[in-house]
This record gives C-alpha cells, sequence and structure tokens, in this order.
C-alpha cells in the first residue's frame, strides 16, 4: 500500500471551500461534499486519492487537515482541526489508545466497538473487539491508503492474536474500492467466544453479518430484561439470537425466532443451548412477513414481539418505500401481540429519523383494535457507537419499547 503523505508546513496542499461553505465544518462537521469545493482555485482532479491536505474558507482561514477523494460525493473528511498535523501511524496509535480507554472505562468484558469512525477521530473506520481478535473495516479511500499504518497501529495498542479485514460492504463502492475479506494477522476460528450482559455467545467472524456482532444495541438488549419474566416472546430478524436468548436468561418462558437464514437460525439455537434454553428455544426459517402472517393465521400470540430489521432506508430516496416497510411490519408485530403486549421496535436506518419511525409505529397501530398504546423507553445506540454532536450521520440506532392494551368493555368479562 502507498505511504501517507507527510506534509510539512513548506508542502502543504490546500483545499479551499467555496464562500460561505465553510459554516457547517466551522461548527464541527467533518465532511465536504464536491460542491463546496472551490474547483476554480484548488480543482478537485488536482488531488490523488487518499491525498491528505489543509482545508481552508474561502477566505484563506485554516478549518482543518483531511484526507480527499475527489472521485466520491463526500469529497474531503477532516480528521484534525490543527493546522499540519499529519495523520499518520504516530497519530493512528494515539487515537487508538484513546478510544481503547474509554471503552475500558465503561464497558467490563473486551466485547465491543473500539473504533467507530469519527465520532473517534478516524473516518472511514470502523473495529470490533472480540477479546485477542479484531475486525476492521475501511470504507474510504484516505483509510485504504493508510491500512498498513491503521494495522501497525492496532498491533501496538492492543496486540491481538489475530486481525481480520471485513472490506466487503457497499460503502467501499462509493469511494472506487474493491471489495475483499481478508485475515492480515494469526488464525481466524470459525467461530469466537463472547460475552455480552453476563450471557455467553458464539459468532461467525468471517461468515457472519457485518463484524459478525451487532454490539450496538447492548444496552437495548439489557433494557429488554425488565419485560420478559414468565413470557412468551417472538424475536423478529433473530440473526444467531442476540435478543431472543438473552431474554431465556432473563426468564421467558418461551422465545420463537425467525429469521431469513437456516444457517444462522441454527446458529442461534445452538447459543441457546449454551446456555441450557435449547428446550425453549423455537425457530422458524423464512420471510419475515411471511413468517408473521402465518403465524397470525394459525393463532401465535406473544407477550412481547422484538422487531429489530435491516435497514429498510438505506438512502434518502428509498425513505417512502421503506417507511412502507416499516409499518407492515409493526402492524404485523403488533398483530401477534397478546392483550398488555409489549412491542420492541428498532431502526438502524439512519435515513429513517426517530420522528419518522415513531410515526410509522403509530400509523401500524391506527386500524388494529387497541384503545392504548404507550411509549414506555426509547432506545439508542450503546456506549462504545459515541455520538459525535456535529454529526447527526453518527446517530442512527433507535428502538421504542411500547405498551398495547385491550380493553373490554366494563359490563364484559376480561379475557
Amino acid at each position: 500500500m502507498p505511504e501517507s503523505p507527510k506534509l510539512t508546513s513548506g508542502s502543504l496542499t490546500t483545499l479551499r471551500l467555496r464562500k460561505n461553505e465553510e459554516r457547517r465544518i466551522s461548527i464541527g462537521h467533518d465532511w465536504i461534499y464536491s460542491n463546496e469545493v472551490d474547483t476554480g482555485n484548488t480543482p478537485l482532479k488536482g488531488f490523488t486519492p487518499g491525498q491528505q491536505v489543509q482545508v481552508e474558507s474561502s477566505r484563506g482561514d485554516v478549518l482543518g487537515m483531511a484526507y480527499v477523494n475527489p472521485h466520491s460525493l463526500i469529497s474531503g473528511r477532516l480528521f484534525s482541526r490543527h493546522a499540519g498535523e499529519v495523520l499518520d501511524t504516530a497519530l493512528l496509535e494515539q487515537r487508538v489508545q484513546a478510544a481503547l480507554a474509554l471503552r475500558q472505562r465503561l464497558i467490563p468484558k473486551p466485547f465491543y466497538r473500539l473504533i467507530y469512525g469519527e465520532s473517534d477521530g478516524l473516518p472511514g473506520l470502523v473495529v470490533d473487539r472480540f477479546d485477542n481478535i479484531l475486525v476492521v473495516q475501511i470504507t474510504t479511500m484516505g483509510m485504504e491508503v493508510l491500512r498498513e499504518q491503521v494495522l501497525t497501529a492496532l498491533d501496538k495498542v492492543l496486540a491481538p492474536q489475530a486481525i481480520l479485514l471485513r472490506n466487503d460492504g457497499a460503502l467501499r463502492e462509493l469511494e472506487g474500492l474493491t471489495r475483499y475479506v481478508e485475515v492480515v494477522k494469526g488464525t481466524i476460528p470459525e467461530r469466537v467466544k463472547i460475552e455480552e450482559n453476563g450471557v455467553s455467545f458464539e459468532v461467525p467472524l468471517e461468515g457472519g453479518q457485518k463484524t459478525g456482532w451487532y454490539f450496538d444495541h447492548r444496552l437495548n438488549r439489557l433494557r429488554l430484561n425488565n419485560y420478559v419474566q414468565g413470557k412468551r416472546v417472538l424475536d423478529v430478524f433473530a440473526y444467531i439470537g442476540a435478543w431472543g436468548v438473552q431474554a431465556l436468561a432473563a426468564g421467558a418462558s418461551e422465545v420463537v425466532a425467525v429469521d431469513a437464514s437456516e444457517t444462522f437460525l441454527q446458529l442461534a439455537q445452538h447459543n441457546a443451548k449454551l446456555g441450557n434454553y435449547a428446550g425453549s428455544f423455537r425457530t422458524e426459517a423464512g420471510d419475515a412477513f411471511e413468517v408473521l402472517k402465518n403465524l397470525h393465521t394459525t393463532g401465535e400470540r406473544f407477550d412481547v414481539v422484538v422487531l429489530d430489521p435491516p435497514a429498510f432506508v438505506k438512502r434518502r430516496k428509498d425513505h417512502k418505500e421503506g417507511s412502507i416497510a416499516y409499518r407492515r411490519i409493526n402492524r404485523l408485530g403488533m398483530q401477534l401481540l397478546k392483550n398488555d403486549g409489549i412491542l420492541v421496535s428498532a431502526s438502524c436506518s439512519y435515513h429513517m429519523s426517530r420522528e419518522d419511525l415513531l410515526s410509522e409505529i403509530r400509523q401500524a397501530a391506527k386500524p388494529l383494535p387497541q384503545e392504548l398504546f404507550q411509549v414506555l423507553e426509547q432506545g439508542h445506540q450503546g456506549l462504545d457507537h459515541p455520538v459525535h454532536p456535529a454529526m447527526p450521520e453518527t446517530d442512527y440506532l433507535k428502538a421504542y419499547f411500547c405498551r398495547q392494551l385491550t380493553r373490554s368493555h366494563p359490563t364484559q368479562k376480561q379475557t
């Protein structure tokens, strides 16, 4: 991989913004869009993908340091507000150490998102820690250029036994990058053991979704404990059983897990068996919408329904279609609730705002016979996914814990 440019006070390359385009950057946002660049003075075609530059306003005021990709809509990503500071191995190491210190202070076991992109000062980089194994995702050209320096910094700070690059996400294509999966250190086992909220799981790193585990819902799964004692739970989009197995550990009487992948459901069953819950854990493989319809037709009902779907709104232009999908899945989930049941409805779509999701939940409930629908709690991403205060893009996860109650007429007997 090419080495990171070494910038000195005498050799700084400048990226200049158009007039009045520095306002968002000045309040702390770290992205520069291609239409914000003064291409007359600093043409984007003059930059090498991944090149590090000093960003200036139209008046020549220094705004910070960034790396550039002239072929991407997001043409620049700031990594420092200090003039001349270079993103090299030393700075990478410093940022990794700061991120590690936060996680070690807040999370007792070494299973968490170690690096969360811009929120940890390292745009384009995600690192998940599974004890002595790291799973790394690089999503931008600027960070891909620094790949070897990133690996060196991670190795120096944590000395992991193994590192897996899961550089197979769709975001890489927006940066002109190819997708690949590569073991760059040690050996990656078929499954690794983790612990979340006191419950043990085995996780597939190379063959699983994303980095293998969704650490972002850690606190929401902990919140679920308050609602499941002695209850029958439906876990939809279950993957490998994170919600359902933890519900059983918290005292649920039975869990039915739904997922499109039979392979992942088999692993969910295995994870239930690890805690001696296999007898209370049932799986239903198939399209979630169709499975829920079938469960309703056959008269199945649940005390708690958990809906944790993939992102139905991946792009802004998908908002209308995705909103309909959220409404449909929530209505199907509500129809399966017993009286006084609990619905947990989540979304990982950044373009589906918290208010939009609540609106779709409300619309889903409209034609149903319940007389009372309450929001009891609102969940969000965990402590290892800190929100950058100037970048709403880093605040993507939301969850509503709702109560649905159908009251009988006073003269009728409650059932």
